[in-house]
């Protein structure tokens, strides 16, 4: 009369949605917005996802709220469960080393123009560096770089790369650049007229950095229009706004690369 017995079965059984370890670099998808992206940390107990646009949006870590795979799953923080030690990374992506002390400078250098971008490359690279026995020096930009490599006295054991801003064909860089010759020397460089121009405008508060036109001071241009007083003031919100590799453009990403490579080549 009553059809099946509402009891029959495993009724108390209730289905139960995975928990998985919000890791470093995890890609879910938010299931009410669609939001899709990579965890890159947490703020106020809601994990932060960033998507492949850069954009960073934070969401609240409740139950059955994401996506894996096209399958729901409820995150989790990393210190909240008990799960093998993950593998801890630089600012620049490398995997860290742990219990090894920075070694001795070794005679090879890396030498950038300025100290904004010394001050950028320790604040992504610094680790690695350290951990290679490489120093960067800022140079007082590269009129004379000729004379400056051959003060340097280059060799297969004192290797020395250069990083150079604006580094595009027909500038006053890439001339520059043409006259350095030693196969010890790697210069490199990056399209952007000044350091600050490499990390990614949205990391600072930017839709996108300012045109400013040819003939007026690159930083002065900039500062006034987004309305801050001194360059000084400015240089402070930009390396601010850089935490790791992710913060800046590729090209720079790259250009670095090739140069801690080159000059941490095995001595003679």
């Amino acid at each position: 009369m009553y059809g099946e017995d509402v009891l029959a079965g495993d009724w108390r059984r209730r289905k139960v949605t995975p928990e998985v370890v919000a890791e470093p670099d995890l890609v879910v998808e938010d299931a009410g917005s669609g939001f899709c992206g990579a965890v890159v940390g947490f703020e106020l107990g809601a994990v932060v996802l960033e998507d492949r646009h850069g954009k960073r949006r934070n969401f609240p870590l409740a139950p059955a709220a994401f996506l894996l795979d096209g399958r729901p799953v409820t995150l989790v923080r990393p210190s909240a469960v008990r799960a093998p030690a993950q593998r801890r990374v630089t600012a620049s992506g490398s995997v860290a080393v742990d219990g090894v002390r920075a070694q001795v400078a070794k005679a090879s250098r890396i030498w950038v123009e300025g100290i904004h971008d010394a001050a950028l490359v320790e604040r992504i690279w610094g680790d690695d560096l350290r951990i290679e026995g490489i120093v960067v020096e800022p140079l007082d930009g590269i009129d004379d770089l000729t004379g400056a490599v051959a003060a340097f006295r280059p060799g297969p054991s004192r290797r020395l790369g250069v990083l150079v801003d604006h580094l595009v064909p027909g500038s006053k860089e890439s001339r520059i650049v043409a006259r350095v010759t030693d196969p010890n020397v790697l210069v490199t460089g990056h399209p952007y007229v000044d350091i600050w121009q490499a990390v990614r405008p949205e990391r600072v508060g930017l839709r996108a950095w300012p045109v400013i036109p040819p003939g007026r001071p690159w930083k002065e241009g900039v500062c006034a229009a987004v309305g801050v007083r001194e360059p000084a003031d400015m240089w402070r919100r930009v390396l601010a706004s850089v935490s790791s590799y992710k913060d800046v453009e590729t090209p720079l990403i790259n250009s670095m690369e090739r140069l801690i490579d080159f000059v941490t080549v095995l001595e003679d």
